[in-house]
């Protein structure tokens, strides 16, 4: 497992002080009810320059934005509707390919973030899959039989070119999975690298 582990006893606050102290002018969001959470806390922080920073996504699943499945939809509901950022790059609304050449335009992303599923999994990079061996590419589409929408989601080369990953763990459903990354098992999620890695995991789940 690549990266800096710190302890906190809140993993949203942390997120929160992080990504204000790093005020990125570049930042790829995520989904779940952790990314949730970090951002709520986001919204209430001051150090980053919304109106200078760019917003994409690490993931999503092709449905509508006012879907509650919608990783921009809960984004811009807890936090990017009160910020105002300079721009908004919904991956649904250009697909894989186009999503693919924007990341391959711009600079190096300041900060990605990033979950750990109860499998191991990151973004949309499961267990097994196909995805995981991307080499080239940087967003590709993804899901299988087992989710419930078609999924677009940054590779590891993409995550890999990044500033910064922040990956944030919390929750009693993700202790085996975290257990099992501290063991070195090639789960999706022991992949992750950066020119910085640092992960957020929750004071109980490190004890």
């Amino acid at each position: 497992m690549h990266g800096e582990v710190r302890a906190v006893d809140d993993v949203a606050t942390a997120f929160a002080e992080l990504a204000a102290e790093e005020a990125p002018e570049t930042i790829a969001l995520s989904g779940g009810d952790t990314a949730e959470r970090c951002y709520r806390a986001l919204a209430a922080a001051r150090g980053v320059d919304w109106p200078r920073t760019t917003v994409l996504f690490g993931d999503e699943r092709v449905v509508p934005v006012t879907s509650e499945d919608s990783n921009e939809g809960m984004a811009r509901r807890v936090l990017l509707d009160h910020v105002q950022p300079a721009a908004i790059h919904s991956m649904v609304g250009l697909g894989a390919d186009a999503y693919d050449a924007l990341v391959r335009s711009m600079p190096p992303i300041d900060l990605v973030h990033l979950g750990l599923g109860p499998d191991g999994h990151t973004a949309s990079l499961f267990p097994g899959a196909p995805q995981l061996d991307e080499g080239e590419r940087f967003v590709v589409d993804a899901g299988d039989d087992e989710h419930a929408h078609p999924r677009i989601t940054f590779t590891f080369p993409a995550i890999a070119r990044s500033q910064l990953v922040v990956v944030t763990v919390e929750g009693a459903s993700k202790r085996a999975a975290w257990n099992r990354l501290l063991a070195g098992d090639d789960l999706p999620a022991q992949r992750i690298t950066g020119t910085r890695v640092v992960w957020l995991v929750a004071a109980d789940l490190v004890a």
